[in-house]
């Protein structure tokens, strides 16, 4: 059974999150979801542990697995056991974290210790102006530089009530992009 970890930072385009853990559960596909701090205020992390039983980790994990040498190190033995990593929502922060290398959470560590071996997906959200400043394309370069796939962000009436480019790819295009990634059939 492929394991798949969605990675989820603090963009409102976490409230799609259930909808791709259901899909991926549908498909046998064994999921961990990664939430950052942040990102809680978006995603109600217990309903989703709960109604697709699957492993919900944070920081908290993080540390209160680790007390002496020797104990699991969870950022590492998550990205040892997952056939893919999905970045999304990916924020304006998490995105510049990521591509400069920051690794001060859960979520940013597992990136830094993921094999460039396996595949990662990302799935940018972030407000307009946010996707049109000229360090983002910089960023994203930088990921795809690194053999990430970019699933780019449409164009939509945002959350803020802007309309344009930043919002999160639509649920089925993710969900796609993973079955071809994974070479689960779609149908």
């Amino acid at each position: 059974m492929p394991h798949v970890i969605i990675a989820c930072s603090a963009s409102v385009a976490a409230i799609k999150i259930p909808d791709i853990v259901s899909q991926l559960i549908n498909k046998n596909i064994d999921v961990t979801l990664v939430a950052t701090e942040a990102s809680k205020h978006f995603v109600d992390l217990e309903k989703i542990k709960n109604d697709f039983k699957i492993n919900v980790v944070t920081n908290e994990h993080e540390w209160s697995a680790w007390k002496y040498r020797g104990d699991p190190v969870l950022h590492i033995d998550l990205s040892k056991s997952a056939d893919l990593l999905v970045l999304a929502p990916l924020s304006a922060n998490t995105l510049a974290k990521i591509s400069n290398g920051i690794c001060d959470n859960l979520l940013t560590c597992i990136v830094r210790a993921w094999s460039v071996s396996k595949p990662v997906l990302f799935c940018p959200a972030m407000n307009t102006n946010m996707w049109n400043h000229p360090i983002t394309e910089r960023q994203i370069n930088t990921l795809i530089s690194w053999g990430y796939c970019l699933i780019p962000p449409i164009v939509k009436t945002l959350m803020c009530g802007d309309h344009g480019i930043g919002a999160m790819a639509e649920v089925e295009s993710i969900v796609l992009q993973i079955f071809k990634s994974l070479n689960v059939d779609s149908s």
